[in-house]
Order: structure tokens, then sequence, then C-alpha cells
């Protein structure tokens, strides 16, 4: 696994140790990252059941002035650690939680936390991906305005066109994978 573009180009991340975790390939990154492109400067970017934080770091690599890394497994945020510090990341420019997804956001909304411009949320295939969604759907203060939630799933699992306030206008299939684009309405 490698950082695909940007600053960090071409730095090689650690992997996870366990199979049951699942990194965004390589590929399917990259497709993301085409179609982020024209917004990626300067945002927040928020990388829920980041895993390695392969995502996060490729959208600090291309030009995030922030990003939010959130995993539920200690193992997992130690390795986003070890990544950020393997690429020479500033600490000043990232965050590591260990939380559930759904979790990290009703804290977030209770909390006043500060928006995100880009939300990936990639959870394991089997998960229930309602919480995180209805969450981000109800809570507008969570996504900046124009801010972009993606998800990340198996591309037959079905997920809601809308979510509260939240509309998916856009998929991607890519192998097994798709990757879902929601906005607020």
């Amino acid at each position: 696994m490698r950082v695909i573009g940007g600053v960090y180009r071409g730095r090689r991340l650690k992997s996870p140790p366990s199979l049951r975790v699942r990194p965004t390939a390589d590929r399917l990154r990259e497709t993301l990252f085409n179609v982020l492109a024209p917004r990626i400067q300067g945002v927040r970017f928020l990388d829920l059941c980041a895993g390695s934080g392969a995502v996060g770091i490729e959208a600090l690599s291309r030009g995030a002035s922030f990003a939010t890394f959130v995993d539920r497994s200690r193992r997992m945020c130690a390795l986003i650690e070890a990544n950020l510090d393997l690429c020479g990341v500033p600490e000043e420019e990232t965050e590591v939680f260990m939380s559930e997804a759904a979790e990290f956001l009703r804290r977030a909304v209770a909390n006043g936390y500060r928006c995100w411009d880009v939300i990936f949320f990639d959870p394991p295939y089997a998960e229930n991906y309602s919480p995180v969604l209805e969450t981000l759907g109800e809570h507008r203060s969570l996504i900046c305005e124009d801010g972009v939630v993606v998800v990340e799933h198996h591309h037959k699992k079905v997920l809601p066109d809308a979510v509260g306030t939240l509309r998916r206008w856009r998929i991607l299939r890519q192998g097994d994978a798709a990757l879902s684009f929601y906005q607020h309405d």
C-alpha cells in the first residue's frame, strides 16, 4: 500500500496485520481523489473507520489542511500514527480518535465540533451503515456548506438515495467496491 499522489507520493504505508481489515485499494483511492480533486485543497477531512489511515493520508498529501482519523481499534489507531510518522505529517495537521464511528459523530455534535468538508466512511462491508448515515443526515453541523460524504461499500449493498437532508448524487463502481457520494440538499 502506498500514497498515490501529492507531497507524500510513493511513500509506502504499513498495512493492517489482520485479514479482517480491508484497506481501500490503490485504484479505488485514485478514482476517489480524481473526483475530489477540485475540492480537496485546504479542506478539513474526516476518515471514519480509518483502518491504516491511507485515505486520510492521501487527502493530506493532495492538499487537505487537516485530517481527523477515527477507528474503533486501538491497534488501527497505533497503525495510523505510525503511518503519519512514516510520511512525516506534522502533528498539528491531524488528530486520531479511538471510537465507534456513530459514537464519535454523536460526541462531535454534542461538543459543537467544527464541521468537515469531506467525510469518508468505509466500515467493514458487513456492518450496518444506518447509524452513521442517519447521524450525518440529521446533523447538518457535521458537514460544512458544500461538503461531501463519500461512503465505500460492496457494490451489491443497497444504500439509500436519501437519509435526512443527505442526498446521493453519484455512485462509482470499481470491482467489488462502490463509492456513494452524498451532499445536503
